[in-house]
């Protein structure tokens, strides 16, 4: 079975070293290099790394639409299945025509619900109990396709996105061999998405990462663990950007009803009002500086009771 594999991030490696162990992945196509860290460096994606770990032939176009020699390249090499996983280019019509038997992708939800860019993150935000991946035959719509299959995983009340992320890249990478085996074998039946109303997962950005201390304390918590690793929710206090990389939930009543209002500081982290009960900060990192747990960063800077954060 010849395999081109389009993916770019951590969650993609996997899948791709299954279709490796499992297949002849001919090609791969990723993002293009960017900078990375600090030092701004030139960095391969983690796919672009593991690919070139076997020596398999890299591709890399700022765009698949309009890089008329790459898809030149991909149509030379007649792949049984372009196999997708978090490639974060949107496939045209013609690049879907191309492999003999369809293009495959893998999405970290049970479609039809959360369909779109980030939905790992979204489902945590929203609250959800469970999640997954399915697979399916991919259209020009957004996540619309045919689903082939399907496999669900529980979410922990206190796992964060990076958490689930681990486990579904896993998860999901056994679900494509499953699914060109099954193809393969015949055994596998397309179904309809249907019409069924969805939550869309948009991209995630910094912008939206600011803590609304109006929310309840579990739809709160939900949103801080829901943007770990990123892009980290965050509030103001005194002015100053204050990162917030866990919080629990405390059994007390509030008793104000000023959301925002720190009632109490100590080394259990730092207590907070909210539209409906009360958190408790328990990681923060302020600019310049590390994240730190409460307990060790009030060993040698003020957090004061009675500021109201984000103001």
């Amino acid at each position: 079975m010849n395999i081109v594999f389009m993916g770019t991030p951590d969650f993609s490696v996997p899948s791709l070293k299954r279709l490796i162990e499992e297949f002849d992945v001919a090609a791969v196509f990723t993002q293009p290099d960017r900078p990375k860290g600090r030092g701004r460096k030139i960095a391969f994606s983690p796919v672009k790394e593991e690919a070139v770990k076997h020596n398999i032939p890299v591709y890399q176009p700022v765009s698949l639409k309009k890089d008329g020699r790459v898809l030149s390249e991909l149509k030379k090499m007649k792949p049984d299945f372009i196999v997708v996983a978090a490639y974060g280019q949107i496939l045209t019509g013609e690049v879907l025509s191309i492999p003999k038997n369809g293009c495959i992708n893998l999405h970290a939800s049970l479609l039809p619900k959360y369909r779109g860019a980030a939905p790992i993150n979204w489902c945590i935000i929203k609250g959800e109990k469970e999640t997954g991946n399915t697979t399916m035959f991919m259209d020009t719509g957004l996540d619309t396709g045919d689903v082939l299959l399907r496999s669900t995983v529980e979410i922990s009340e206190d796992m964060t996105a990076g958490d689930l992320t681990d486990v579904l890249k896993e998860d999901g990478a056994s679900l494509l061999v499953k699914t060109l085996k099954g193809l393969k074998a015949g055994t596998i039946e397309r179904k309809k998405q249907g019409k069924t109303t969805t939550v869309y997962a948009k991209m995630l950005s910094r912008n939206m990462a600011k803590i609304n201390w109006d929310l309840s304390s579990i739809e709160i918590k939900n949103f801080v663990r829901g943007l770990n690793p990123w892009p980290i929710a965050y509030t103001q206090y005194k002015g100053e950007s204050m990162k917030v990389y866990q919080v629990k939930i405390s059994d007390e009543t509030s008793p104000t009803k000023e959301a925002g209002r720190i009632l109490e500081v100590s080394k259990q982290g730092i207590k907070v009002a909210c539209g409906r009960g009360i958190v408790v900060i328990k990681n923060i990192q302020f600019p310049g500086g590390r994240p730190m747990e409460v307990s060790e960063y009030i060993k040698g800077h003020l957090i004061e009771p009675g500021i109201v954060l984000g103001k």
